[in-house]
């Protein structure tokens, strides 16, 4: 899977605003809908809907101050995503029961099953090394961001 195709500096948030895991959820479908090309016809509410009915399965809250909330939606007709990053730390649930600063956000078509899960193990192993969260964390520009999330080298 090209991760480069659902992520691009629009993306990227550094700047999360929300302290608490509602509000981070629902900043972040305000973010995607507003960086998506087509966001005035999406309904946030089926979003919204999707995603916390997601997260009242399990959390997704996972360790090492990594959230993935996510959901599946026939409002969608392709996967979209996008990496926000907090300076606060939101208690999210976590299986660590770690705050969370590193939040990446997805939402797929109902069937689309198989794209949903190789985005989501994709990111899960790029943020396996602490060395890559924690430069995310320091990220200063949005490109810097996806720089280090893929693992490229910094242009001389």
């Amino acid at each position: 899977m090209n991760l480069k195709k659902y992520l691009s500096p629009e993306n990227v948030l550094l700047d999360l605003k929300s302290t608490s895991k509602n509000d981070v959820i629902n900043e972040l479908v305000d973010f995607v809908i507003n960086a998506h090309e087509n966001g005035e016809s999406l309904d946030r509410e089926e979003i919204v809907r999707a995603v916390f009915e997601r997260e009242a399965q399990m959390s997704t809250g996972m360790r090492n101050g990594i959230a993935i909330p996510h959901g599946k939606t026939d409002a969608v007709n392709d996967l979209l995503a996008a990496i926000a990053i907090s300076k606060n730390s939101v208690d999210f649930d976590s299986l660590d029961g770690k705050p969370s600063k590193i939040f990446i956000f997805t939402l797929s078509p109902s069937n689309a099953t198989g794209l949903h899960l190789q985005f989501l193990a994709e990111v899960s192993n790029l943020l396996k090394d602490g060395e890559t969260r924690n430069r995310m964390l320091e990220a200063k520009t949005k490109e810097e961001m996806l720089q280090i999330f893929f693992g490229e080298k910094k242009n001389a």
